[in-house]
């Protein structure tokens, strides 16, 4: 626990609930169930019981209820992948993400990904949202356009020069459809690379295979654009070698070619103009070179990239992260920047007007609706495998100091394992939530020594070498 005078700063609400938490019977029982969720911020609370049964005696091996817990709950990691809801969950989430995104480079075994994927061609592309109005920013040379030197974090940079003239309802429906664009470039990608190749995309289905791991990231403006990692395979994926034929150069000039064609088009509705939705003119294309070999974009450095933006959402906007369900909630969050407010009241004026959008229930999300990290089938192994492999290993864990045996897929396993659970709410009370944070730093801060300590072994031992 913080000194007295971080107690001292705390709300009495919260001091009040926190001394009434840690004074309660079992509390080293509930802090260990925190620590075990890794200090989550809004755990989800269960009851039930398990045993354990040998079949042949009908001897109850192990058995576990929640009513020795503390309220007679069991508390487990709510899971949830954004940053600002839980920090603790969200780095999880990304530690997963990143695995998922370099195993697609340097390959993985263990992740359905052979080591020979790292020699295919592949780039890190950037698909960017066109312009919808001037903004501030910090170019490289000169000044803003409003003639300021913006310092770095400034909260007018990403923001309109002139609201009155920037076209807000372009740019909430082009994040709400940008989803569909992607999949227009997954779709015009093969046919592009058909073409070049001077073959039909049958014959190219049975030569060459794209994979692709992507997230999607807010600019400051509020649009949205997404940053790929795109690789091309044999016919049967990456345990296969894409042809000869099939060269970087190849693959950067079919991506911006169908990126080019890669377009929606929305019909005109109430006082709103047909519209062409398309890409921005900023395709950014990389080659990404093997790690360790010097180059500037490495398989670490594009896959530390992605896991770290698979956590956010719209927050460098300065928006909320939950649903607005009625338009005069805005009046009650007054430190809204104007610019997201705008961008927010265009998503509720235009969803009578494109009612099959649900612009609404995405005002929140400036009228983003895709998902913010997908990857195509065949590009490494799933979230779902890499949650399950933790499971498991957690679960070969408890029985081993439980003394129980392995699971057995044999239908005559010797022993059978009963549960029943029911959903008993989420969160913590003020002072288990102060509780939690301060758990959560403590265990951060270990990781962050148990990194600067292996980072200077690899130091001493690189020195050895020479």
């Amino acid at each position: 626990m913080s000194d007295a005078a971080t107690l001292a700063g705390l709300d009495p609400t919260t001091l009040g609930d926190l001394l009434r938490v840690a004074g309660a019977p079992g509390f080293e029982r509930w802090e260990d169930q925190i620590r075990r969720t890794g200090g989550c911020s809004d755990p989800i609370h269960l009851t039930g019981a398990t045993k354990t049964v040998d079949r042949a005696t009908g001897t109850v091996l192990h058995a576990y209820s929640t009513d020795a817990e503390p309220g007679g709950r069991l508390r487990l990691a709510c899971g949830n992948r954004r940053a600002s809801r839980c920090p603790s969950c969200a780095w999880t989430y990304a530690g997963d993400t990143y695995h998922l995104i370099r195993a697609g480079l340097t390959g993985d075994p263990a992740k359905n990904t052979p080591e020979t994927v790292r020699d295919h061609p592949r780039v890190f592309a950037t698909l960017t949202a066109p312009s919808f109005g001037p903004v501030h920013n910090r170019p490289t040379n000169g000044r803003c356009r409003c003639g300021t030197h913006h310092p770095e974090g400034a909260p007018e940079l990403g923001t309109a020069l002139n609201p009155d003239t920037y076209d807000y309802a372009g740019a909430v429906l082009w994040n709400n459809h940008a989803g569909h664009l992607w999949r227009y470039v997954t779709i015009y990608l093969p046919r592009e690379l058909a073409k070049r190749a001077g073959i039909t995309q049958v014959a190219l289905k049975e030569k060459l295979r794209v994979s692709y791991g992507k997230v999607a990231e807010y600019q400051k403006r509020g649009a949205i654009h997404f940053h790929a990692v795109i690789r091309f395979d044999g016919p049967d994926g990456p345990d296969t070698e894409p042809p000869a034929w099939a060269t970087l150069d190849l693959l950067t000039d079919a991506l911006r070619a169908a990126a080019a064609r890669a377009e929606v088009a929305l019909p005109p509705a109430g006082d709103q103009p047909a519209r062409v939705l398309r890409w921005g003119t900023q395709l950014d294309v990389q080659p990404i070179g093997a790690f360790g070999n010097g180059e500037d974009l490495t398989e670490q450095a594009v896959a530390s990239y992605v896991a770290k933006y698979a956590t956010k959402a719209a927050e460098a906007t300065g928006t909320v992260d939950r649903r607005i369900g009625e338009l005069h909630e805005l009046d009650k969050l007054p430190d809204l920047p104007d610019h997201t407010r705008r961008l927010i009241r265009a998503c509720w004026d235009l969803d009578e007007l494109y009612p099959d959008r649900r612009l609404w229930q995405w005002a929140h999300m400036l009228g983003f609706r895709g998902h913010f990290s997908t990857k195509s089938r065949r590009y490494s192994t799933t979230l779902g495998a890499l949650r399950q492999v933790r499971a498991d290993y957690r679960a070969a864990q408890q029985r081993t100091a439980l003394g129980l045996p392995a699971p057995d897929d044999n239908p005559q396993a010797t022993t059978l394992t009963v549960a029943h659970w029911a959903y008993a709410g989420h969160g913590h009370t003020p002072g288990e939530s102060w509780l939690a944070a301060n758990i959560a730093r403590d265990i951060q801060a270990n990781r962050d020594t148990a990194r600067e300590a292996l980072a200077e072994l690899e130091d001493d031992d690189t020195e050895g070498e020479w």
